[in-house]
């Protein structure tokens, strides 16, 4: 008990002729939030991060080690490729 939508040059796509017939979309890929807050995507798409053991205790650590945890880090070929996905193509 259908009908058919007879579709010609100039008419425009069906939900144009019948506002009542919604095409459906696929939906969007969300960013995950938690990976939005930990990495970053360098230029060339690899992913950055900090360096794990920086928040607290240093007064532990020698000067050597503190000195080579600062600044950001990057994840290897494998890794990077799993947090774009997470990331939704945003480079943040």
């Amino acid at each position: 008990m259908g009908f058919a939508i007879e579709i010609r040059p100039g008419l425009g796509f069906p939900e144009q002729l019948c506002p009542r017939v919604k095409v459906e979309t696929m939906p969007k890929q969300k960013t995950h939030k938690g990976t939005k807050k930990r990495f970053r995507l360098s230029a060339n798409g690899k992913a950055k991060h900090r360096s794990a053991g920086t928040s607290h205790l240093a007064g532990r650590m020698s000067q050597k080690r503190k000195r080579n945890l600062r600044g950001t880090d990057t994840t290897t070929d494998a890794n990077s490729k799993i947090v774009a996905k997470a990331l939704a193509g945003n480079g943040y």
